[in-house]
């Protein structure tokens, strides 16, 4: 069974929480304070309301200063000790740590409804959170590499922080995610990831919410399901078909790696899982990381992004599904895909990989 663990709650030096979460048997005070002075946040975060595409836009201009690739004995994530300058974790020690962002994109901001696009621009306060979360406190670490029981403890964290997020009136999706590798774009090369709850409803997420609406007043059937039920029926894009859960190449894959892990069971959020449905994603979960590391001989560590599509807080609820979509960008050993013209600015993506050839190499990696 994986247990969602009960964080203790602290504060920062300037206010912000941080939450941690102790493997099963390992309960600590987490009693260190946080000894910096820190100058107030910057909350000053907005959003313009594109009216050509219908979406939202975020201006985080103070996000410009935010820590840059620092070497590991200035990492902000690794636990403070005697021998470093003091980090974002007072403790000396910990297993998964979960705090609010000192540069956020979304933050507590003053009280101002976002009601819609308004006279065109539609200027709101990025209302919302960002928060981090630290898989390890070893710097080196790869969630692939952790402990089985480490990773009960990171599905229990994010289980845990989408309840929390989602109870707040102002967030409308919660998204969990993880870059790896400064491939991606990350800053900070510690093992981490993090969580955005956005104050509307993503334009990738409409995206699909119109589809499976479609689909539903057509058939009378989930979207997301008939598609996972396809590809376990077809097998030649399925990469593990458990008890619980199933992984497969989607049939129109963008990316060089691309793996969609869902339940089988219809579930539209991380805290809708059973005790059984969250065990056994421990373990898939690692499975496919290790997979996607394995993928190029000579890669030790590919880069990718793990991202959590989870249905939206409020609207549209039972048309949403929860997967995972877990891609790499690496389209060979030392070459990536870029987004260039066709589909940075039109959005038609071209693929340099067939889906049905990934899925078999990921296969062979088991």
């Amino acid at each position: 069974m994986t247990p969602k663990p009960d964080p203790t709650r602290r504060t920062l030096a300037d206010g912000r929480q941080i939450f941690y979460f102790d493997d099963a048997g390992r309960t600590r005070a987490h009693s260190a304070r946080d000894s910096r002075e820190l100058p107030a946040l910057d909350h000053s975060s907005r959003m313009r309301f594109d009216v050509l595409t219908g979406e939202w836009i975020t201006m985080a201009s103070h996000r410009m200063t935010r820590t840059h690739l620092p070497s590991a004995a200035e990492c902000p994530l690794c636990p403070t000790n005697e021998t470093r300058t003091p980090t974002e974790i007072p403790d000396g020690d910990y297993d998964v740590a979960v705090f609010e962002n000192r540069f956020p994109s979304f933050a507590a901001a003053p009280e101002e409804a976002i009601d819609g696009p308004g006279d065109g621009v539609g200027d709101r306060p990025a209302v919302g959170h960002c928060e981090v979360m630290c898989f390890s406190s070893d710097h080196t670490a790869s969630v692939a590499e952790l402990p089985l029981e480490r990773m009960r403890t990171i599905v229990g964290a994010w289980i845990s922080r989408t309840e929390e997020l989602s109870a707040d009136p102002v967030v409308e999706q919660v998204f969990c995610f993880e870059n790896r590798g400064e491939e991606i774009g990350v800053t900070l090369t510690h093992p981490h990831g993090q969580i955005y709850a956005y104050p509307y409803v993503t334009s990738r997420t409409r995206s699909m919410l119109t589809q499976a609406d479609k689909h539903f007043e057509r058939t009378g059937r989930s979207l997301l399901a008939d598609v996972l039920a396809f590809e376990r029926e077809d097998g030649a894009r399925l990469i593990y078909d458990g008890d619980h859960w199933s992984a497969y190449v989607p049939t129109a894959a963008r990316w060089p790696i691309e793996i969609h892990l869902a339940p089988h069971r219809d579930v539209p959020d991380l805290p809708s899982l059973n005790d059984q449905e969250r065990e056994e994603l421990a373990v898939v979960y690692q499975d496919l990381l290790r997979r996607i590391d394995r993928f190029y001989p000579g890669v030790d560590r590919v880069p990718y992004i793990a991202a959590w599509h989870q249905a939206p807080v409020r609207i549209d609820r039972p048309l949403g599904r929860l997967h995972l979509q877990l891609f790499s960008i690496l389209r060979a050993p030392n070459k990536l895909k870029y987004l260039a013209g066709s589909e940075s600015a039109m959005g038609a993506w071209v693929n340099d990989t067939i889906p049905e050839a990934v899925a078999a190499r990921l296969r062979e990696l088991k």
